[in-house]
């Protein structure tokens, strides 16, 4: 995978260098890990087992929270090794490859979220024709074409940084492979990868941002014109949960990203957020504030347990 002269592996500095910090932030990763991996599992059995959920709403959460399962996969695991080793190396390409797939998942995440945007655009705004609008074929067209996009993105940018020669310094002081820290390090010519990154993410950004502002001008003016006090919290429910998501990636993605790289605490905050926290916190947010979701977890537990009912 390139010419990587000298260095053959990265040392991943991780979150602390104290033995028993490291031992008390391994346990705290762990129990968000695995409330990662049960809360996202639960979502995704959830809406293929109720037939209630089958619809473009949940089609595309159901993608959601594969993509969480993802992104927490990526990233968690590998942190959490380190915290339990006295190496804490990865290899050249390992760290390629963690980096191609930690750029493409959240630039499908960020995809997704524009999507799920206009999904309740529709809901609100033309309700009467959601049915024609967001068909199966259109739900299934956005959702695949946001994953051959960013990964699309993310390999060209990843061909670019294989090329890259990385002559003496391999320490990285983050605890995952990400595209920043990844210039810092090499002594070749950086400025054509930067600019392609920063480009690929603010054209990224900017689209779905413009997408999903967009939606959300149309959807408060429609909330604003309901006469009735029920139905304008009805219509607000629908999409608090999803612009609370939408707040907390696109907040801590585009500080991470937009900021200079040098290893500061802030960058690593900001990476913990939307890799790790946001994962975890996604399935609380849309179960806790959807009641059609709580309802078919009850109907599900209930035909084993009959007390859930």
């Amino acid at each position: 995978m390139g010419n990587f002269s000298a260095i053959t592996e990265f040392i991943l500095l991780g979150l602390s260098t104290d033995a028993q910090v490291q031992a008390v932030l391994f346990v705290l990763f762990l129990v968000i890990y695995l409330l990662t991996l049960t809360g996202n599992l639960m979502m995704l059995l959830v809406m293929m087992a109720d037939a209630h959920l089958h619809s473009p709403m949940y089609f595309f959460l159901g993608h959601l929270s594969f993509l969480d399962l993802c992104y927490s996969s990526i990233s968690v695991p590998k942190m959490l090794e380190n915290l339990m080793s006295k190496t804490k190396t990865i290899s050249v390409e390992g760290c390629l490859i963690q980096a191609f797939f930690v750029f493409a998942i959240g630039a499908t995440e960020a995809c997704l979220l524009a999507v799920m945007a206009y999904d309740r655009y529709v809901a609100i705004c033309h309700p009467l024709l959601y049915g024609q609008m967001m068909s199966n074929r259109l739900c299934e067209g956005l959702v695949w074409g946001s994953w051959g996009l960013t990964f699309l993105n993310s390999l060209i940018n990843i061909l670019l940084a294989v090329n890259l020669d990385f002559c003496e310094h391999r320490t990285i002081h983050h605890y995952i492979c990400e595209l920043p820290p990844l210039f810092i390090l090499s002594c070749s010519d950086v400025s054509t990868n930067i600019t392609v990154m920063l480009w690929s993410f603010i054209m990224l950004a900017f689209v779905t941002l413009l997408l999903i502002l967009s939606s959300y001008v149309c959807i408060v003016s429609t909330i604003l014109s309901i006469s009735s006090t029920t139905g304008r919290s009805k219509a607000f429910s629908t999409c608090s949960s999803h612009l609370t998501v939408v707040i907390m990636y696109f907040g801590s993605a585009g500080l991470r990203y937009l900021m200079p790289a040098s290893g500061s605490p802030l960058e690593l905050i900001f990476s913990l957020q939307y890799s790790v926290l946001t994962p975890m916190l996604n399935p609380l947010i849309y179960s806790l504030q959807n009641k059609e979701v709580k309802a078919a977890v009850r109907r599900m537990f209930g035909k084993y347990w009959p007390h859930w009912k």
